[in-house]
This record gives C-alpha cells, sequence and structure tokens, in this order.
C-alpha cells in the first residue's frame, strides 16, 4: 500500500465527501421546511436530500475503509 507513517489521500477524499455531505443534506433539510418563492422545476424530488445522503454514505466508507488507525 504505502510506507508506515503516511496517510493515504482517500481518507481525506472522504473526509470532504462527509463534509459536502453534510452541507448538502443540510441545505436540502432547509428547503424542505422553508420552500423558495419560486420552486424549481422537480423540486419535490429533494435532489439535495439524495445527493447529500449519497456522499454522506460514500464518505462514511472512504473514511472507515482508509483510516491510519485501521492500516496494519
Amino acid at each position: 500500500m504505502h510506507r508506515p507513517g503516511m496517510v493515504s489521500i482517500w481518507f481525506f477524499v472522504g473526509i470532504l465527501l462527509l463534509a459536502y455531505g453534510v452541507l448538502i443534506t443540510a441545505s436540502g433539510l432547509y428547503e424542505l421546511v422553508s420552500p423558495p418563492a419560486r420552486p424549481v422545476v422537480l423540486g419535490e424530488l429533494h435532489a439535495g436530500i439524495w445527493w447529500g445522503a449519497v456522499l454522506l454514505v460514500l464518505g462514511a466508507v472512504y473514511t472507515y475503509r482508509f483510516s491510519p488507525r485501521r492500516q496494519k
């Protein structure tokens, strides 16, 4: 894999995905609670919530899989 003491770049990618997932999910939930004055086309699908959840799951998987404490 990599030398001892080195942290995989995928661990940081997982952290970024988690952060973006939190932000996108939060904005999607805010939009659900407080709908915009002029709704967008297909706004009832709540894409922000779905994509935020996908990013949260992917970020959690990457962060767990490539965690520095988990490496041998």
